[in-house]
């Protein structure tokens, strides 16, 4: 029985492992349709979404299966637990990721103004995060989660750079207001997926250690 579990227990990293990948598929498409104005790549952004709904539901279900078949307790249960709130937080990344594809099928018809530097730095940064959340809890690293508090922070800094700089813009120039909705909508999607890759680091810190940082702050 013990051994079956395992077994099912591998089965759910793997799983929890390709949703990553698709993801981080997701993020790399975002910036190169970005960087090239690229509406058919944006496109197959919000297609793609279909296919990490659909690995929510399957990793849902196998983790359903789990806690009603093997009756897992304290870490076992740990694990599964925080496998079916980081799916959530995963679903919604794709979920970003495809709004700020629509944005940039909007955006492709004209040169941005002003230049989306940092938007690219955003999408490098928030990439790793997700990157590296997944993967430590597919690795069961305590250390790489923690890692990724800090980088949220360099998310939230870029994300204030750019509202001050379309800000500035605004003011010079009244033409650019539907471009600079756009770019500032989709910075804030870069900067939830940031948070939503820092709720995934907690979830898989809970697993590790039973303890939830939310919780012990009192947020």
């Amino acid at each position: 029985m013990r051994k079956r579990f395992e077994n099912q227990l591998n089965d759910l990293n793997r799983m929890m492992a390709k949703m990553g990948e698709l993801l981080e598929k997701s993020l790399s498409m975002t910036h190169n349709a970005m960087t090239g104005r690229d509406a058919e790549l944006a496109e197959k952004v919000i297609l793609h979404d279909i296919s990490i709904d659909e690995m929510e539901k399957e990793i849902e279900a196998l983790c359903m299966r789990l806690l009603m078949q093997q009756q897992p307790v304290a870490r076992d249960l740990r694990v599964i637990s925080a496998a079916l709130k980081i799916i959530t937080d995963m679903e919604r990344i794709g979920d970003h990721a495809a709004d700020i594809a629509e944005n940039i099928g909007y955006m492709a018809k004209d040169d941005y103004t002003p230049n989306i530097e940092d938007t690219l730095k955003m999408i490098d940064i928030t990439t790793q995060m997700v990157k590296d959340s997944v993967r430590a809890f597919v690795q069961n690293d305590l250390e790489l989660a923690q890692m990724v508090f800090a980088k949220d922070d360099e998310v939230d800094a870029l994300f204030l750079k750019i509202k001050m700089k379309v800000s500035e813009k605004l003011r010079t120039d009244a033409s650019f207001g539907e471009q600079a909705i756009d770019l500032m909508m989709n910075a804030k999607h870069y900067e939830r997926i940031g948070d939503h890759a820092e709720n995934i680091a907690e979830w898989v810190e809970f697993s590790i250690t039973g303890t939830h940082r939310k919780s012990t702050n009192g947020r």
